[in-house]
C-alpha cells in the first residue's frame, strides 16, 4: 500500500452562512463540520493531514489541535491555489493524498478507503469520488470513455444537451498521485471569469499528459453533500442524526420517536436502554446498558453505569452510577459522582459533588461543593452553603445521616456519622457522630394577638 496523505480545504469564509461563524465550524449534531471531516479521515491509515486554513484560522487550529498539520492560505484564490498551499508539506514525496472539503461533514472514512483502494487497482493519476444524483443540475457531470476511465468533467453550463442527461457528478474529493498532483498545479490558469485557480483544470492537464483518471462511485450521493447555508446545514444536521439514531438502534437501543431525538456522533449507548422524545445526548457521553432517557433530558459528557433512569433532567460532566433514578426536573452539573442506587429527585441541583450509594435528595435542594456519604436522607428545601461571595467552601456528611427540611449547612461543616440535624436549622459548627442538632430560634406563642391587631385597625 502507497503512502497516504490528506489534504482538508478549509478556508473558506461561507458568506452564505451570514454568520460570524466561520463556515467550517458550523456544528452538524454538536460537532464542527471540519471536525467529522478529520475523524473521519483520521481513522485510515493516513501518513500526515494538512489542513488549508484562511479565514478563522487560529479558531480552526484550537478546533483540531495535533490532529493535523496546517498550511495558511492568506487569499482564497480557489481550490488549486489551496492545495498549492500545501506544497512546503507535501510536494515531492512518493504517495497517494487525497483532497477532501471540510464542509462534507457526511463523508465516511469506508468511502474514502474504497476510494483510495479503486485508486491503487486502477493505476490511476487522479480518482474521482463520484456520486449519481437524481437532479444533477448545477453539478460538473463525468464523462466516461468506454473503458470506464473518465474522459472529462463537464460544468453544466458548458454540457450539450445529452451530456446533461448523464446523472453521475464530480463530488469535489479526489485521490491523486501526489508528485503528479503537484507538478500538475503548476500549469493550472485563472484564465476564467472568476479569475480563481480551479483543482478540476488538474484532472484535465493530467489528461492531456496522456495520464490515466479513474472514478469511484459513492454507494449514497448525500453523504457527498457540501454545506453551504443554513438550509443545507440543517440537512446535513437531519441526515446525520438519522445515521446516528439507526447505527443505535441497529445495536439494541430502543429509540421512541427518531425524529425528536438528538444524539452526538461520538455518544456510546448499551443494549436495552431506552431513549425516549425531545431528548439531547452529546459529547462524549457514554450511556451503559438498560438505562431510561428522558423524556425531554439533556446530557453531555457524562458516564452513566447500567439501569439508571434521568426523566426530564439535564447533566452534564458528571459520573452517574447503576440503579440511580434523577429527576424530574433535576440538574446535574459538572464534576459531579453520583454513585450507585441514589435518587435526585425534582428540582434538585447537585454541583461538584460526591453523592454516596443509596443516598437521597428527594426535591427542591441545592447540594453544591459536598461529599456526601452512603445511606444519607436529605430533605426537602436543604441547602449546602458553599458560598460566602468570595470562596467556595466543602461540606461533608458522612455515613447514615437524616437531613431535616430547610435545612441550611455553612461550610466549611462536618456533619458526623449516624447525626440528625432538626427540620429548620442553620447549621454553622461540626456535628458529632449520631448527635442530634437543633440550630434554630425557640418558637413563640402570643395567645389572642391577632384580636388585638384587628382592633388596632
Amino acid at each position: 500500500m502507497s503512502t497516504r496523505y490528506a489534504i482538508i480545504l478549509a478556508a473558506g469564509k461561507g458568506t452564505r452562512m451570514k454568520s460570524k461563524l466561520y463556515k467550517v465550524l458550523h456544528p452538524v449534531c454538536g460537532k464542527p463540520m471540519v471536525q467529522h471531516v478529520v475523524d473521519q479521515v483520521s481513522k485510515l491509515n493516513i501518513n500526515e493531514i494538512v489542513t488549508i486554513i484562511g479565514h478563522g484560522a487560529e479558531k480552526v487550529k484550537e478546533q483540531l489541535g495535533n490532529k493535523s498539520k496546517y498550511a495558511l492560505q492568506e487569499e482564497q484564490l480557489g481550490t488549486a491555489h489551496a492545495v498549492m498551499q500545501a506544497k512546503e508539506i507535501l510536494a515531492g514525496k512518493e504517495g497517494v493524498t487525497i483532497v477532501v472539503c471540510g464542509d462534507t461533514p457526511l463523508i465516511k472514512a469506508e468511502t474514502m478507503e474504497a476510494l483510495f483502494q479503486h485508486h491503487e487497482e486502477t493505476n490511476a493519476k487522479a480518482t474521482i469520488l463520484t456520486a449519481n444524483a437524481e437532479d444533477p443540475t448545477g453539478y460538473g457531470r463525468i464523462i466516461r470513455n468506454t473503458e470506464g476511465f473518465v474522459e472529462r468533467i463537464v460544468e453544466h453550463k458548458d454540457a450539450t444537451e445529452e451530456e446533461r442527461t448523464v446523472k453521475e457528478i464530480n463530488t469535489g474529493t479526489y485521490c491523486f498521485d501526489n508528485i503528479a498532483l503537484f507538478e500538475a498545479l503548476q500549469y493550472v490558469s485563472n484564465d476564467n471569469v472568476q479569475g480563481e485557480f480551479y483543482l478540476p483544470d488538474v484532472i484535465e492537464i493530467l489528461k492531456n499528459q496522456d495520464n490515466k483518471v479513474s472514478a469511484y462511485q459513492s454507494k449514497e450521493f448525500e453523504e457527498t453533500i457540501g454545506v453551504n447555508d443554513r438550509v443545507a446545514l440543517a440537512e446535513a444536521e437531519r441526515i446525520m442524526r438519522k445515521r446516528i439514531n439507526e447505527f443505535h438502534m441497529r445495536n439494541g437501543v430502543t429509540i421512541i420517536d427518531p425524529l425528536n431525538t438528538y444524539i452526538g456522533p461520538d455518544v456510546e449507548i448499551g443494549q436495552d436502554t431506552t431513549i425516549y422524545p425531545g431528548s439531547v445526548i452529546i459529547g462524549k457521553t457514554v450511556i451503559g446498558t438498560g438505562c431510561q432517557i428522558g423524556p425531554n433530558s439533556e446530557i453531555k459528557d457524562c458516564q452513566i453505569a447500567m439501569n439508571t433512569v434521568i426523566r426530564q433532567s439535564v447533566a452534564h460532566s458528571s459520573i452517574i452510577g447503576s440503579y440511580v433514578n434523577i429527576g424530574p426536573f433535576a440538574h446535574i452539573r459538572p464534576d459531579s459522582n453520583i454513585h450507585d442506587e441514589v435518587k435526585i429527585g425534582n428540582f434538585v441541583e447537585i454541583k461538584k459533588t460526591d453523592f454516596g450509594k443509596g443516598s437521597k435528595a428527594s426535591h427542591l435542594s441545592y447540594i453544591g461543593d459536598a461529599e456526601v456519604g452512603s445511606g444519607v436522607n436529605i430533605g426537602c428545601g436543604s441547602i449546602t452553603v458553599n458560598y460566602d461571595g468570595k470562596n467556595k467552601y466543602l461540606t461533608k456528611i458522612e455515613d447514615d445521616v437524616f437531613i431535616g427540611c430547610n435545612s441550611n449547612l455553612v461550610a466549611p461543616v462536618t456533619i458526623g456519622r449516624g447525626a440528625y440535624i432538626a427540620a429548620g436549622s442553620t447549621i454553622t459548627e461540626d456535628v458529632p457522630a449520631d448527635a442530634l442538632s437543633v440550630a434554630r430560634a425557640r418558637q413563640v406563642n402570643k395567645e389572642n394577638y391577632v384580636e388585638k391587631l384587628k382592633l388596632k385597625k
